[in-house]
This record gives C-alpha cells, structure tokens and sequence, in this order.
C-alpha cells in the first residue's frame, strides 16, 4: 500500500502557501502523494483555494510525490478547459497528477449559479471527452451534452495514454463507473476524525468493484482516513486498499498540528 495525505484547502488551509508547506514535509517524510479537495466553499461559508492553482504551486515546491484531487466535481467544469488544465499540470509536474473525478455532492455549488446538479450521463460524457483530448487525435463529438467539432489539444498530458482517473463515490453507479477507469477513492472517516468505513466494509465494496472489471488488479483503491504515527492500517490493504490518503483538515486541529502530522509520516 502506498500513502498520501488528503488536504482539505478550506478555511485556514485555504492560503496556498499551506498546500506548498505540507507537500513539501509529505515529500521529505516519505509520503507518496499529495490530494487536495475541490470545492466552492462558500456554500460552508468558509474560504477555499482554487485546486489547480495550488496544485501547481505544490508542483514546482516538490519533485517525486503524486499530486491531484479528491474529487472534482467534473460538471462544474466544461471538459475541454479542465482538460487543458490537467494537462499542462501533468507537464509542469513531470507526470505527476491524477485526477479524482466525481458528481459533486455539494448542491448549492451548482444551483447558485443556476444549474442543477447533473447526473451519471453528463460526468461519463465529459471524462470520455477528456480523455479524447487527451490522445493527441483530432476529436469529432457529438453527444447528448457536449459537442467537439475538429478539435486536437495540445500540449499532451506528459502521462499516455492519459492521466490516471480515480472515481469517487460508494452509490452502485460510481462503483460501476469506477470500474471502467483506474481507481476509486472512498471516504473513510467523519468531521471529527473518526473511521467510519470497517475493513470488512471496504472488502465487500472492493468485490462489487470486481464484478464490473475482469483485470481487478489494475485498479487502485484510495481510503481516505485518520491515523496516528506508527498506528497500523495494514487491515485496509488486506481488504483491498492500495492507497491510504491521510485526512487533513480544521477540525483535527491547527495548521501546526498538521505539520507535525505529516512530518510524522505514514501509518505502519
């Protein structure tokens, strides 16, 4: 199993300068990926950073760890922009980034502006758009809610075929959905730090993901949890877990706290 750390950039953690201090001392203390979340905080009424932004700055502080998000809610986004944006941070960062992809479960980013929270269709139209783009061909599209009229991106991912796309979310769709991608990341934890998603939990939701994919295998599976230095998680791999992303956020303390934490390094 290999380990990250999830950065909530809200609130405090919103200052950017926070995301580049904490992959910094993630890198230097062993972890292997750094995942931010993505969101319009104005619907906690709380300040919150753009990830992409960040993300780049993280970039350019670190030279070997992961980077991406935990999730995107890829419809808030038109796909040939986001896209683009996935890409050039994939070249920044020397083919480093994945991309967590989801629904979005935050409502009111959506219906603020005027729409309404889309379905399954519209997130599997736009990821099949973006990895079109993704392949250096010249893409025709014509769905039911974009069209690509004789487009060809570049610059390329520095990543092929594509970058990796991690799906989060435990409804039968996104375990589905997952299944055709590469990874799927899982909530594993509450606000006030506790693990609500059991090994045994896990183990079931990772055989239903084996029934929608013949290679398994391939497939990574993201735990987002809570640990203290040196405790075990070791019983998350077993059930099938390849990645644990340690939650880092406001109410497990302050921005020094979670300093330590990290620096601490990853869980047995």
């Amino acid at each position: 199993m290999r380990y990250g750390i999830d950065v909530a950039i809200l609130g405090e953690l919103a200052e950017p300068a926070c995301l580049v201090a904490l992959a910094r001392e993630a890198e230097a203390a062993g972890w292997d990926a750094v995942l931010v979340w993505d969101h319009l905080a104005f619907a906690w009424g709380t300040p919150s950073a753009d990830p992409w932004v960040a993300l780049a700055a993280a970039a350019q502080a670190t030279s070997r760890i992961r980077l991406g998000t935990a999730v995107t809610a890829v419809a808030r986004h038109r796909p040939e922009v986001l896209a683009q944006t996935v890409a050039t941070l994939d070249r920044l960062s020397g083919g480093r980034v994945i991309l967590g992809a989801g629904l979005g479960g935050v409502r009111e980013e959506f219906t603020a502006f005027g729409s309404a929270r889309p379905g399954g269709a519209v997130l599997d139209e736009a990821l099949d758009v973006m990895t079109s783009l993704w392949s250096g061909d010249e893409v025709h599209h014509r769905g039911n809610h974009y069209t690509v009229d004789g487009v060809r991106l570049a610059p390329l991912p520095f990543q092929r075929p594509r970058v990796p796309v991690w799906v989060g979310g435990t409804t039968a769709g996104a375990l589905r959905r997952a299944a055709r991608w590469d990874g799927w990341i899982v909530a594993g934890d509450d606000q006030e730090g506790r693990m609500t998603l059991s090994p045994d939990c896990l183990a079931a939701q990772v055989s239903e993901l084996r029934r929608h994919r013949a290679t398994a295998g391939d497939l990574d599976v993201a735990v987002i949890g809570v640990s203290e230095p040196g405790s075990a998680v070791r019983a998350y791999a077993e059930a099938g877990a390849t990645w644990w992303l340690e939650h880092l956020h406001g109410y497990r303390g302050s921005v020094e706290r979670l300093v330590q934490r990290v620096k601490a390094g990853p869980p047995a």
